[in-house]
């Protein structure tokens, strides 16, 4: 039976490119799940887009001297085209900054409020000496009061878990300019997340199949609950929409309860776009929806504290109670799929001389699947990982050129060869059967492991098929089977079984590696669309819905989505068989070898620094 799955990535800052540690986090693992999930059968909608409010942008505007509005339009444009030149496919990868989101943002903050869970506190604010603007908790680090740790931040430590408030840390300094905040007082709406902890307890208490790290810092967190601002003062992003409040622009909504409404406000944007304005309903109102949640592992207090505790406060499931708001009851996350960090220090790169490595750049030089190759299979799933152009050279040679683009080359290329046209088989031998059968068994394997978000294991087994077909080809030795007219029976026989393998595992390859295999799709003699690709797509901000206060984005405004239609391509998650007779190409080579040198050198545009 099809399942809906709401696919919900985490949103990129659009204070500047992104690099190949941003998308090995939230970008490749997502779209991996939601491939997999649409060959299965199920309907997915998968939803992003940029995070344009907070200080970082502030920031980052600043020293480009340029208005904030203005840098977030440059690098929505960037993260857009690259995110799709990647080949995630967004049913809608919009922005922060749309009258639409700000609409919703504010509905769920009324619906809180209606409900007794924001409270207004007097509290202390950190303020920059030196500029004079606030500074937001994660831009403070100092020591941590309760462990020691020297690099705790702001808002909580990494080290042993706890939440904190800036004025807690021993020795604060702004991680902008290394300045001694100032500590005043400021008044602010405060989510009361204790009201959630007895609810929050006992959802997580639930969870199946988590990854241990992620559940386990998720349970920490119910230790140590305290009510957390939920309003700045800044003069960039969403109006607090309260009388007193909604046309004071130095108060604003804090980014971090902004962004998470984001997966709900761009699922309405998708709806009203598509011209079905209540669909997004189906993957949040419907009980038997799934929903999954990817991010970097310094998101998981936001995925499975903060968010969770907005949707519980909005429907009335706090320790107050309350009503249920306008937009219904919204179903929790199913899973928070976190990834630690994809680091650079092995290559040497300098940060401070602004070297690390783009996703434009990467996809330019190398194309995309050889980065989602990487990540998938090397990248940072339950543990920190190191980048360096050594394993990626190797990587890239050693697997996806020698093992599977080989593999493909030579078995295509000896079946037009010798047919022309994928052969007819005679009788199967046990090896024969032996090798089909591995195959036909990998879906189940693959499958299970792409479902449980493992996919490191998912496409070990995949290549694993793919080294079994190289060794049945080795074995089975088609050349000197071409050169014996009496064979050919035996030559047909031998070529049709690995060209279904290498058919098989092109299947379970295509989560992966979307665009190698639509080219293999089309070698085998496919036409059409194999896996479907995004689009990037310029559309006007005239959402029908209306939000209130001060700074308000402006009606009518062009900007860029991703968007794509997925529901006609011709990839599902089992074997196709293959039609003898159908006429073969001579294939030319999928994957280029890279050279070696790249290992010790780096790329132009990346190079490894000298000892």
């Amino acid at each position: 039976m099809s399942k809906h799955v709401l696919t919900a990535v985490a949103w990129p800052y659009a204070n500047g490119p992104r690099h190949i540690g941003h998308v090995a986090g939230f970008g490749v693992p997502s779209d991996v799940f939601a491939r997999y999930q649409r060959m299965s059968g199920n309907q997915v909608l998968m939803v992003s887009g940029t995070d344009e409010h907070g200080t970082p942008l502030l920031v980052q505007a600043q020293k480009e001297g340029v208005p904030v509005q203005e840098l977030a339009d440059r690098y929505n444009r960037i993260i857009v085209e690259d995110l799709a030149g990647l080949g995630l496919s967004y049913d809608l990868f919009t922005r922060t900054t749309t009258r639409n989101h700000y609409a919703v943002v504010q509905e769920l903050f009324r619906g809180l409020n209606d409900n007794g869970y924001m409270i207004r506190q007097t509290t202390v604010g950190a303020i920059d000496p030196k500029t004079g603007r606030t500074l937001p908790d994660r831009f403070i680090e100092g020591t941590c009061p309760i462990c020691g740790a020297t690099d705790a931040r702001g808002d909580q430590c990494d080290n042993c878990g706890n939440q904190l408030d800036p004025a807690d840390l021993i020795d604060p300094r702004s991680k902008i300019d290394g300045a001694t905040p100032d500590f005043v007082e400021t008044e602010h709406f405060m989510l009361d997340l204790p009201a959630f902890a007895e609810a929050l307890e006992q959802w997580l208490s639930t969870r199946e199949g988590w990854r241990p790290n992620v559940l386990n810092f998720s349970l920490n967190l119910l230790k140590d609950m305290r009510p957390r601002a939920m309003s700045r003062d800044i003069d960039w992003g969403v109006p607090v929409p309260i009388e007193g409040w909604q046309d004071n622009d130095a108060k604003k909504l804090y980014v971090w309860f902004d962004a998470v409404v984001g997966y709900l406000s761009a699922s309405i944007e998708w709806a009203w776009r598509t011209g079905d304005p209540d669909a997004w309903k189906t993957w949040w109102s419907d009980p038997q929806a799934l929903s999954y949640y990817f991010m970097g592992k310094d998101n998981i207090t936001f995925h499975s504290q903060i968010w969770p505790a907005e949707l519980l406060g909005y429907a009335g499931k706090g320790n107050k109670g309350g009503e249920v708001g306008d937009l219904g009851e919204l179903n929790l996350p199913t899973e928070v799929v976190s990834s630690e960090f994809l680091t650079m220090s092995g290559s040497k790169f300098s940060s401070s001389k602004g070297v690390v490595i783009y996703v434009r750049d990467f996809l330019k030089e190398f194309g995309p699947d050889a980065l989602r190759y990487f990540i998938a299979v090397a990248g940072p799933e339950n543990m920190d990982t190191d980048f360096t152009w050594d394993e990626f050279v190797r990587r890239i040679n050693t697997e996806l050129a020698n093992e599977w683009g080989n593999l493909v080359n030579r078995t295509v290329s000896m079946a037009h060869k010798n047919f022309g046209e994928i052969p007819t088989p005679g009788e199967f031998t046990a090896e024969d059967q032996a090798l089909l059968d591995e195959a036909a068994a990998a879906f189940d394997v693959v499958g299970s492991n792409l479902e449980h978000s493992r996919f490191k294991a998912g496409i070990s087994e995949a290549m694993r098929i793919v080294a079994r077909a190289n060794q049945y080809i080795a074995a089975q030795e088609p050349w000197k089977l071409a050169k014996d007219e009496s064979q050919r029976d035996r030559l047909a026989t031998v070529l049709f079984t690995a060209l279904q393998v290498v058919s098989d595992a092109n299947t379970l390859l295509t989560p992966y590696l979307p665009f190698s295999a639509q080219q293999i799709f089309e070698l085998l003699g496919g036409t059409g669309v194999w896996a479907a690709q995004p689009q990037v797509v310029d559309v006007t901000d005239d959402s029908p819905l209306t939000p209130v206060g001060v700074g308000l984005p402006a009606e009518g405004r062009a900007y860029p989505v991703i968007m794509g239609d997925y529901t006609t391509q011709q990839a599902t998650w089992a074997r196709t068989d293959l039609a003898p007779g159908t006429p073969l190409s001579k294939p030319t080579p999928l994957f280029t070898k890279l050279d070696p040198e790249l290992a010790e050198t780096g790329p132009e545009w990346a190079r490894i620094e000298s000892d």
